[in-house]
Parts: C-alpha cells; structure tokens; sequence
C-alpha cells in the first residue's frame, strides 16, 4: 500500500494512543498461567495483539473477548480465566508468532517450562532475526531447545519442563530476554538470580509481584523463585513508543498543539521525554496517577525550538523502539546529534539504522550511518521524498511524521505496514492536520 502524505499547515487535537503492547502481551500472557479470572481493558491492537493472543489459545488458554464489559467498564474486554501452568497443554500445530518479536521471546521462555513439546515460527522477517540470546540460557536451564543455524533461528522447537534456575549474566540490556527468564523461572527448581548490564523496561518484574510471583530486585539484580501466580484485572496504559511519534510531530512542526491522554509513564520507558527534554522540547505533564500498578499521566506537546543531544549508554534500552523517529527529531535540533550504543537497531524489524538513515537521507536530512548508531546535522527542513517502510511499522509511522512537515509531498511504500502496531495510525494523521 502507498500513503501519500502532504506537509500540514497546522497540528492540533487529542490524540488516545493505543494501549501498550509491552503491558499487553504480559498481562494475557502471565494470567493465562495464573489462578483466576482477569479482566484486561485497552488491550493493544493491531496484528502482534493476534500472533500474542493466538499462540495462547493455541496452547489452551481461555481468553473471550467482550464488548461493554460490566466488569472493566470497557467498551472492549478481554476474560482469560487461568488454572496455573497446569491449564496449558500441547498444541496440535506450529505457534505462529507473525512478525512480533515480543510474543516469539516471552512464549519462548513459557513453552521452556512446559513438560510438553512445542514448535514456534514466525513471518520472514522474525525467522530471520536471531534467538539465540533467549534460547542459550534457557537451554542452561534444562530445555531441550531446536533451530535452525544451531538454534538460533526461528522455527524453534521446545521439549520443556524440569527446569532448574540459573545465575545468568545478561550480555546486554533486554526487556525481552530478561522477561522470557523470569516467565521460565517461575516455574524452576531453585532460584534464577539474573544481573542486568543496565535498567530496561520492567513491565513484567512489576505484574509478576502484583499477582504474588516471588520476585526480589536488587539493584540490577533480579532473583526469582517458582510461585504459584493470582489472576489480576489490568487497564493498560496508552503506548509511549505510539505516543513518541507525536510527541516528535508536536515538536518539530512550526505550528503544532497536541495532547496525548493516559500515556503510560513508567520510568523505565520514559527515556523518550527525557531525551526530547534535553533537547528543549516543550512538553507538559499533568494529571499524573496510578493504573494498575502503572504509573500513567496526560502530556501536551508543542512547537519547540530544538537543540541537539547525545543519545547513548544506559539510556539506550529504554528509547531503543523510539530513536527511528528521535533521528527526525534531530533534523529540527540546532546542532549536531549522536546517537551511539545502539547496535540493537540492527536486529529489529528491519536494519533500523539503515532503513532511518536512508529515509531521512532521501528527505534532504544530513545524516551519516555509523556501526552503532547515527550522526544528524539539524538543517530544519526536510523536502518531500518517495520513501520506503523497509516492512517496518516505526520506520513507516517515522516517515509518515516527516512527511507532514516536510515541504512538498511525501510519498511512503510499504505503508500497510504501520497496521502492526497502530491500525489508526494514518486516519489519526488526518484528524489533527489541516
């Protein structure tokens, strides 16, 4: 699908992301392996929500969808009523995981702990992005664990159970490897003590001790032991990654005004607003309060004169899904902006270092692609470009931003693939333009 996307006048509404897809796919996950009967409101949407939710059906999980539930008071519900590990049994085909790494790396270190063999696959493009990070310490242990390339490409297979914890020294700063862990040392003999190398989202750490997981966080340690989990209702907070790239409309756009309602502010995800602070960006928090465990507030973003910024180090794991569209931010910024430590970039959806340079590059943005990152000269214009998604949804909604304060006409390939994430994405566009 092509969207062509003209540079708009002004930038103005109130924009409801969709709901988190990190909060989402733990909550389904971990209730279905929990006693109990949850309610889950504000689901995230999109084609991951259906590779995270089919797997778990697939594997027995009873999760119904409502509309007007009574009980959450949303106009959209998802029920999954949980009997423990116990409830899951072997699936009768291959797990599809779709293109959601996410739903491939947290099923992983479920189906580790099962006593029941299991397949997973992916699209081709999560075939193709390595597994060896999950697979090798849950393979330690005790899984009997397949793959191609000497496990460490999809299609997976598991003979689980019989676990025994580990003391694992993470490589790198991973939500998603330190989650697919801590899923599979719950159900362990003994304890899995896990050392982080810097903090990352901590999502799961958070529902596992609000449903009774015995979990202890020292530091950048994480030490867990098996527990028998308790079914809770959550309503997910708005998406900050979805939210990011509004955040940088907002901002860069010479005459723009928009508020963002119920955007999830745990601090382990905000590294997004502090980089946009430090590059003086005018942005507002207000309404600041508690859901579900997740702190969530309302934030007004609007023109801004930006300046540039290092982005690098510690910081990286907690804007890591943001710096495609941080990189745009950064053609507006005076300066010259650096973003390094960030290797991860390549292993995405696409080469997301490669795919932002030659976007930004085909824009008219002075941009030059490093090993591990990128450098930016802000210019303050970008002129409209035919540009591609890569089949990626951040590299899609990143151009789609560009392209409304770029002169001219933007035209983006590809664009279809902004549906993984954000099915409304383009009609919100047209909502706050004019």
């Amino acid at each position: 699908m092509i969207k062509k996307v003209a540079e708009a006048k002004k930038l103005q509404g109130i924009i409801s992301p969709p709901g988190d897809k990190s909060i989402s796919h733990r909550a389904a996950l971990l209730n279905s392996i929990s006693v109990g009967t949850a309610h889950v409101s504000n689901f995230c949407v999109g084609d991951d929500r259906s590779s995270m939710l089919g797997c778990l059906q697939s594997l027995g999980a009873s999760i119904t969808k409502h509309s007007n539930c009574p009980v959450s008071g949303s106009s959209e519900c998802f029920e999954i009523k949980g009997e423990g590990h116990q409830g899951l049994s072997e699936p009768g085909d291959v797990l599809f995981a779709g293109n959601s790494g996410t739903t491939m790396r947290l099923i992983s270190g479920l189906l580790a702990s099962m006593d029941f063999y299991s397949v997973i696959t992916g699209d081709d493009s999560l075939r193709n992005r390595p597994m060896r990070r999950i697979t090798q310490p849950l393979a330690e242990m005790g899984a009997v664990i397949e793959g191609r390339n000497n496990g460490s490409l999809a299609p997976l297979s598991f003979r689980g159970g019989n676990l025994n914890g580990i003391e694992y020294d993470m490589p790198v700063a991973s939500a998603q490897l330190k989650s697919s862990l801590l899923i599979a040392g719950i159900q362990a003999g003994g304890e899995t003590v896990i050392h982080q190398p810097a903090e990352s989202r901590d999502h799961t750490e958070r529902m596992l001790m609000s449903m009774g997981g015995n979990l202890k966080s020292e530091g950048l340690t994480l030490k867990v032991e098996k527990s028998d989990l308790k079914a809770v209702n959550v309503n997910v907070p708005c998406d900050i990654s979805g939210s990011a790239f509004w955040m940088v409309a907002g901002c860069c756009h010479p005459n723009a005004s928009l508020r963002l309602e119920n955007v999830g502010m745990n601090p382990t995800r905000t590294g997004v607003l502090e980089v946009l602070s430090s590059m003086n960006a005018n942005i507002i928090i207000e309404n600041e309060r508690m859901e579900g465990g997740e702190p969530v507030a309302d934030v007004t973003v609007e023109s801004s004169d930006l300046v540039a910024t290092e982005i690098a180090g510690d910081i990286i794991p907690r804007v890591v899904d943001e710096l495609p569209v941080l990189s745009l931010a950064a053609c507006f910024a005076k300066g010259t902006t650096v973003i390094a430590d960030a290797e991860e970039l390549r292993v995405k959806e696409s080469d997301r270092i490669s795919a932002t340079v030659q976007s930004i590059y085909k824009l008219g943005g002075e941009i030059e692609e490093t090993s591990d990152g990128m450098k930016i000269t802000g210019s303050g214009l970008l002129n409209g470009a035919s540009v591609e998604s890569f089949g990626d949804h951040r590299i899609a909604m990143t151009n789609a931003i560009a392209g409304m304060i770029a002169r001219g006409e933007t035209i983006i390939e590809g664009a279809e693939s902004a549906s993984v994430s954000y099915p409304d994405f383009w009609d919100t566009i047209e909502n706050i333009r004019s």
